[in-house]
């Protein structure tokens, strides 16, 4: 079933995004937010994309 994959993976990311909010609720500094998610941004697409050797 492709499509129940589908909203797995949606339904994790949309998890993942929450907490990331919550988690920026208390950073009181907005350039620390910002490198944080340009850093994690970064690693996500290294990692997703299959480049990693891990």
């Amino acid at each position: 079933m492709p499509d129940r994959d589908f909203k797995q993976l949606l339904g994790f990311i949309m998890f993942w995004m929450a907490v990331g909010m919550l988690f920026m609720v208390f950073i009181p500094n907005n350039f620390v937010g910002v490198l944080l998610a340009a850093a994690f941004l970064l690693i996500g697409y290294y990692l997703f994309s299959g480049k990693c050797r891990w």
